[in-house]
């Protein structure tokens, strides 16, 4: 090391002000995300089969499906919800394998048993990741056009102009109305002709088409020969020839009314009360969600220009400005404390140089940082930025302790050049620097071992902690003192001749009488022992996104028209509230990709960023008046983010008891009772008994014999049937680049059960009967969806937390059942969703916990070479946890991933300050020192520097602490788990470890 400080003193500031400035580069060009982009392990299956009943939808598409599906390697869990004529398949597979190679495995699983599904089934399979939501959400609104033609202005003009955007994976419009032609057919003037529903819709499938009649050569050119019956709008169709004879010619329009009309469908969207098409843009999943965003904004000026009249385009949802916000905020948060930690050190050092080398190696940490997280491929989110806030504190400690050291140098030896008191002071620290810097890595590789998305994402950031703690050390080690050099004069100008070391002769009092020690450590004990079963528990940290995701469901059964009507009672509640700033809402589908009944939806509110009220309180709010006005309307409160996190593991909402039996009866009189049990626990919300009712219907059995009496099959009778009730689409118009299909009616407008069984069937001569001599007609119940997990049947039970953690109300959920609730023999009861995910995380966690301390311990014992030593530094860095702890208990904080992250954290942070400690005790007993003497000394050198670090690390992290800004919720139970434990590290490196080193030293 000798002089090479000064030797390579100008490659070294070049090399640093290219990191700075790759740094600066690349922070303005690394792709940004809210979170990263992890690959989730889940696969879901819908399987849509018309609208066949659920027993026979389980028996025929759900069953067989899960028997192939189980069959694929590494599948964990298998999840399935059967509802009328369709089904919905989650596969759960193991993180970190090729969720690619898994989708192709239940494709060819699949693809294996289709001959044996029903021929019309259709098979969707995704990949579930974030992207499956939306970034971006648009309603498109026309005071002179109607809903027809602003759905196909949201279609062909603004989604190709979006859908080109860089980044954008899917454009997709619901809502606004489809265009039809509607063929309304005169069941009096067609048996007049005797002609048939069946007879128009075979005429017109062969009067309407386009088709190649091959290639014809002709004076040396190729032609493409075409026949082109394709009819082309309303007259032709209309005067389509249906009969034609020598007496008459019957036109289409002799027999028939034709309309253009809206296609029927059941599905109602809206968007602050009127009822207008959505538009959601989706990203691909590696794009940088800022720069898609940004690019549509760009693209909504040229749209602005090309739309008619009267058409506007208004956001309803903006995902990139919470993302934006939340890193800024972060950003914030970490200069803020940074600037106060150079504060700090002004007021110890009283330098304005050592201040200044410190504000200089900072940034070029983080630029050397930025620079391998961009090689590494890795996006700025909330978890990096969030990592690199919580790391600030250890690169200022890192940077405290060797500025100090030189600057302890100078003012020991006022007479020696400056340079060579840099590399002096450097080469004392050096191994130190190594076992210290070591002893904060270690701690975070044993989180290889979490899994789940706790694991996923935690790991990204411990991941990025590691590589800013590796930058740190070789910027401090071989930046840091070119840095100061280039700031000092050879000869330094610290005045007043040599500096003695102010003796801390309280040192004597406290490792004179070790039993202080003693009550201190029993005392930490104690109140760690109390504290750990007191402790409220979560699992991720809670963030508060700006926007809430309302789900809700009428009663079974209920048409659409009776649910609109409910949810503009909801909708006149949303305006009322002035914290709200826009809201969307859809009927009959939802946000992601599920299977939803028509009288199921959700409302996407989003909220003013200039509020007094939190989401919780907002959504309480909200709540407390739905219940009031409508007690019918089931609600369920959640947000966009979190409630995306849910659904890619296993439960959106983060309770979910399930429950495990055979007989559908007993299973859902269980969940009833379960459901009105935990509805009277204080604190849990929106509670759901997980017996979803499908709605009523009305069932035709044909009688075969009467059908085949006339010539007719149960086939004609269904086509007959499916013409009088939903119309049967016949053919297409082509109008420019896309087709309009064309619905043939036997009966205008909706059809009521007792028109239904007055209701006549087309004989093959054109006669009519009535219905009732060819089928029996009868309504049933609606039948529950069935939900299986790993092949057996069961019922999930779900509710929200409000106001209380989620340790405590499972805690009171499980204490409630017990007592009040017999589970017959044969039945089971298991807790799921957020609970046991944070089980798991708490077990990997406590392991991780123990192997951090094993690796420091590792690293001292490999540093000094004394089990004692090591056993001492260890024991108390283990101590540590204590102030954690407290920290947590005094200000609220629950027990989860990040707080659990935090306490890992402190270990290894205490160890690596005792380092210092003993190497310099070390030190004074090498120069002759008695033992209490090295001691004392010892502490007297670390005293300025533990109480900067503390300090620095503290001031840094505490704007991360107060959670202010968006997104800082997510980092805050960490920060505060830190600060904890830099407090009570103070007593622990300045009385305990002294007083076990006089009692372990010889």
């Amino acid at each position: 090391m000798n002089n090479n400080y000064v030797k390579f003193k100008g490659p070294i500031t070049a090399i640093l002000v290219f990191i700075l400035l790759g740094g600066i580069y690349f922070l303005l060009n690394i792709k940004t995300g809210l979170f990263p982009d992890i690959t989730f392990p889940k696969i879901k299956i819908i399987a849509d089969n018309g609208e066949q009943p659920i027993d026979k939808m389980m028996a025929t598409v759900t069953i067989p499906l899960e028997n192939a599906i189980k069959r694929v390697e590494d599948l964990k869990i298998l999840r399935s919800t059967t509802s009328r004529g369709s089904c919905e398949i989650s596969a759960f597979l193991s993180w970190g394998g090729n969720i690619d190679l898994g989708k192709q495995r239940i494709e060819a699983q699949i693809n294996e048993i289709k001959q044996t599904l029903p021929p019309d089934v259709n098979i969707t399979i995704e990949k579930m990741n974030p992207s499956i939501l939306p970034i971006m959400g648009f309603s498109l609104e026309g005071t002179r056009q109607d809903q027809i033609e602003v759905r196909q202005i949201a279609e062909y003009i603004i989604k190709p102009i979006l859908a080109r955007v860089d980044g954008i994976s899917d454009v997709a419009v619901i809502g606004g109305k489809i265009k039809e032609y509607h063929i309304n057919l005169d069941p009096m003037k067609m048996s007049n002709y005797r002609i048939t529903p069946s007879y128009v819709a075979d005429v017109l499938s062969k009067s309407n088409f386009i088709s190649s009649n091959g290639f014809m050569v002709d004076n040396n050119r190729l032609y493409l020969n075409l026949t082109n019956a394709a009819i082309e709008n309303k007259n032709e169709l209309e005067n389509t020839i249906i009969l034609n004879s020598a007496k008459s010619q019957i036109l289409l329009k002799h027999i028939a009314q034709i309309d253009i009309a809206e296609q029927r469908e059941y599905v109602k969207i809206n968007a602050n009360g009127k009822d207008v098409p959505l538009i959601a843009i989706m990203k691909q999943p590696n794009a940088n969600l800022i720069d898609a965003a940004i690019g549509v904004q760009n693209q909504l000026n040229e749209i602005k220009n090309v739309l008619p009249p009267g058409v506007t385009l208004k956001p309803y949802y903006n995902q990139a400005d919470f993302v934006s916000d939340s890193i800024s905020s972060l950003k914030d948060v970490l200069w803020i404390g940074l600037l106060l930690a150079i504060f700090v050190t002004v007021i110890f050092l009283h330098s304005i140089k050592s201040s200044s080398v410190i504000l200089i190696t900072i940034p070029i940490t983080l630029g050397l940082s930025l620079i391998i997280l961009f090689a590494l491929n890795y996006t700025f989110n909330i978890m990096t930025i969030g990592a690199i806030a919580a790391a600030i504190g250890l690169i200022i400690d890192d940077a405290i302790v060797v500025v100090e050291q030189i600057h302890r140098t100078h003012e020991e030896s006022p007479d020696e050049n400056s340079y060579s008191l840099v590399i002096k002071a450097i080469k004392y620290l050096f191994p130190a620097m190594v076992g210290s810097s070591l002893s904060t890595i270690v701690i975070f590789l044993p989180f290889i071992l979490m899994g789940g998305v706790a694991g996923a994402y935690f790991k990204v950031m411990t991941d990025t902690m590691i590589i800013t703690l590796i930058s740190s050390f070789f910027v401090t080690w071989i930046g840091l003192p070119v840095i100061y050099i280039l700031l000092s004069k050879q000869k330094h100008s610290i005045k007043g001749g040599t500096k003695k070391l102010k003796q801390q002769n309280w040192v004597y009092f406290f490792i004179n009488r070790p039993w202080i020690s003693a009550v201190i450590v029993v005392l930490l004990i104690v109140t760690a022992y109390l504290i750990i079963p007191n402790l409220p528990s979560g699992f991720l940290p809670d963030m508060d996104e700006g926007s809430i995701v309302l789900d809700y469901s009428s009663p079974p059964g209920a048409s659409l028209d009776a649910t609109d009507k409910m949810l503009k009672v909801v909708d006149k509640i949303l305006y009322s509230i002035p914290e709200i700033e826009s809201f969307s809402r859809r009927t009959g589908t939802q946000m992601g990709f599920f299977i939803t009944e028509p009288n199921r939806g959700d409302y996407l509110i989003q909220l003013s960023k200039k509020r007094n009220k939190t989401t919780v309180e907002i959504s309480n709010e909200i709540r407390t008046q739905i219940e009031s006005k409508l007690p019918a309307l089931k609600v369920d409160f959640g947000q966009v983010i979190t409630d995306m996190l849910g659904d890619l593991m296993a439960s959106v909402q983060p309770i979910e008891i399930k429950i495990f039996g055979d007989d559908t009866n007993v299973l859902s009189e269980l969940a009833d009772s379960i459901a009105n049990i935990i509805s009277n626990i204080n604190g849990i919300a929106d509670v759901s008994n997980g017996i979803t009712i499908a709605g009523p219907s009305i069932n035709l059995k044909p009688k075969v014999a009467n059908l085949a009496q006339y010539g007719l099959t149960p086939n004609d009778f269904q086509f007959q049937m499916q013409t009088k009730v939903e119309g049967t689409i016949v053919g297409n118009v082509q109008e420019k680049n896309r087709l309009v299909a064309i619905r043939l009616f036997e009966a205008p407008g909706n059809i009521s059960y007792n028109d239904l069984k007055k209701n006549f069937i087309f004989l093959p001569n054109g006669k009519m009967k009535p219905i009732d001599e060819f089928t029996d007609i009868n309504i049933t119940k609606g039948a529950a969806e069935i939900d299986r997990e790993n092949l057996k049947e069961m019922i999930a039970i779900t509710a929200r937390l409000n106001n209380i953690d989620l340790g405590s109300a499972l805690k009171e959920i499980k204490n409630t059942i017990q007592q009040k609730l017999h589970i017959p023999s044969g039945y089971q009861i298991v807790y799921g969703g957020a609970y046991a995910e944070q089980q798991q995380a708490f077990k990997e966690l406590l392991l991780i916990l123990f192997s951090a301390v094993l690796l420091v311990f590792t690293v001292i014992l490999f540093l000094f070479r004394n089990i004692k030593v090591s056993l001492a530094i260890i024991f108390i860095a283990v101590l540590g946890i204590a102030g954690s702890l407290m920290a947590l208990i005094i200000t609220g904080t629950p027990l989860n991933v990040g707080s659990y992250t935090g306490i890992v954290m402190i270990v290894g942070i205490i160890g690596e300050n005792a380092i210092f400690t003993y190497l310099q005790f070390r030190n004074g007993k090498e120069n002759n020192l008695r033992k209490e003497d090295a001691i004392v000394r010892a502490v007297s050198t670390r005293l300025r520097p533990n109480l900067m670090t503390a300090l620095g690390a503290i001031t840094a992290l505490f704007p991360l602490a107060l959670g202010i800004g968006t997104g800082a919720q997510m980092h805050q139970p960490l920060a505060i788990a830190i600060i904890g434990g830099f407090v009570i590290a103070l007593p622990l490196l300045l009385i305990i470890l002294p007083t076990i080193l006089k009692i372990i030293e010889k």
